[in-house]
């Protein structure tokens, strides 16, 4: 060895010494035992943690979730499979319960996985605010996760809490170290022998330990210890097998800003001034008698209903009580206006509710306002002149509908556009023919 590769290996054998004894004293700042890895995200710049929630979603969700029948009929579905459920091939020409045995209530929860418990959310603050985090960071958003549903705390009451409500039925998942809850699925009542099965959400970063048949298995037993057995749900996503299946249509109001964060369903082939000559709305409402409900009119808006979605195969039965809840006015969660005649009896009802979405990553926007309808029933007016009348009402950047009931009637005359995504209805431990147009 020369001279200097000799002074070349002590000079940097002196740098190795400097750099373990730099890195000895670094580590003695670290606490013991594995890092946290909620922490570990949640100590990143806000931009990083979206680049690998966006990964994860990817990962997570991607090309395993059928989208469409033809991708559901290749798939394997282990945990349905072993579920009363309608297969994918079957050809249904009655009505009943597939599972028509007294069903043994399974005493104790189910096992979760090391390191989590169960959780009953009983939905007061600060427990409320939890799900609320969770929902907005992990529940549903777009494929390129540019747009996620940003829930609010009274949004959530009023979705989860209708009339006979039940506690035991709002069932959450937490760690056993920090607490933190990292799961959720609720059951609400709509009928004496039926639930509606709704926000089924797992963190992002646990949706690879199977935790969803387990909230669905857990949720399902505590339905049937009150005797229930059959449940309503929804899903973007194909599972055996779809009762009925719509599409998400759009109505844009701010047009600009839905062009500039591309929102999906919107037309492809214009230029804002012609997509904003294209979207125009008139002024002022044009229906006589138009007025938001007050609470008077529960009982001529139950008739309305009840007499219209009569017309339909499956349709919620809707006592006062309920009607009262999910219609009755609530700032930045339900509207609902009526058209009364000049003998003071209600001849139309429409409702909407408001929900936002958060918008990540665009320069600009940070949000995006939308209305969403729910009831629709009309006997004295056009029907797309009342709804044309509704899309004004409120301020919001888009109105969307989905092609359910009569709403094909109106939904091209007053220019809204449908999308990609669609909507599948189905029923748990029930089977009947498959149904063309169904209530919401």
């Amino acid at each position: 060895m020369s001279f200097s590769d000799k002074k070349l290996t002590e000079v940097g054998g002196e740098s190795l010494k400097k750099s373990k004894k730099k890195q000895k004293k670094d580590d003695a700042w670290r606490p013991e035992g594995p890092r946290d890895p909620f922490a570990m995200l949640d100590s990143l710049p806000e931009k990083k943690q979206q680049e690998i929630q966006r990964a994860l979603h990817l990962f997570s969700l991607g090309p395993s979730l059928p989208k469409t029948l033809q991708q559901a009929m290749k798939h394997t579905y282990r945990f349905w499979e072993t579920q009363p459920v309608p297969r994918l091939n079957d050809n249904i020409t009655s009505h009943g319960p597939i599972k028509e045995d007294e069903i043994n209530v399974r005493k104790e929860p189910y096992s979760l996985p090391k390191g989590f418990s169960w959780a009953t959310l009983d939905l007061s603050s600060p427990t409320l605010e939890e799900l609320c985090n969770l929902l907005n960071e992990n529940y549903m958003e777009e494929d390129d996760n540019t747009i996620r549903f940003n829930f609010s705390l009274e949004y959530l009451q009023w979705a989860l809490q209708p009339p006979n409500w039940l506690a035991q039925w709002h069932c959450a998942v937490r760690v056993d170290t920090n607490k933190k809850l990292v799961g959720f699925i609720a059951a609400v009542p709509v009928d004496k022998r039926m639930v509606q099965v709704k926000f089924l959400c797992v963190h992002k970063k646990l949706r690879l330990k199977r935790m969803t048949p387990v909230l669905i298995r857990e949720v399902t037993r505590r339905a049937n210890q009150l005797g229930i057995r059959q449940a309503v749900y929804t899903a973007g996503i194909v599972l055996p097998t779809p009762l009925s299946s719509c599409r998400y249509w759009h109505r844009p109001l701010n047009t600009r800003k839905m062009m500039e964060v591309n929102y999906p369903g919107l037309r492809k082939n214009m230029n804002l001034h012609r997509a904003r000559k294209f979207n125009h709305l008139p002024e002022a409402t044009k229906t006589k008698g138009l007025r938001p409900m007050t609470k008077k009119d529960v009982v001529g808006i139950h008739s309305l209903l009840q007499t219209n979605s009569s017309k339909f195969h499956l349709r919620p039965i809707l006592s006062l009580q309920e009607v009262e809840h999910w219609l009755l006015p609530r700032e930045n969660v339900i509207d609902t206006y009526v058209v009364e005649g000049d003998d003071g009896t209600l001849t139309d009802v429409v409702s909407f509710y408001s929900v936002s979405s958060k918008v990540l990553n665009h320069p600009v926007h940070t949000d995006v306002k939308a209305a969403h309808l729910l009831y629709v029933a009309s006997s004295a007016t056009d029907l797309a002149d009342l709804m044309e009348d509704t899309v004004i009402l409120k301020d919001v950047d888009v109105f969307s509908a989905l092609d359910v009931m009569d709403n094909k009637n109106f939904l091209e005359k007053i220019k809204f556009s449908v999308s990609d995504r669609s909507l599948h209805y189905y029923l748990y431990n029930w089977a009947c023919p498959k149904m063309k147009f169904l209530t919401k």
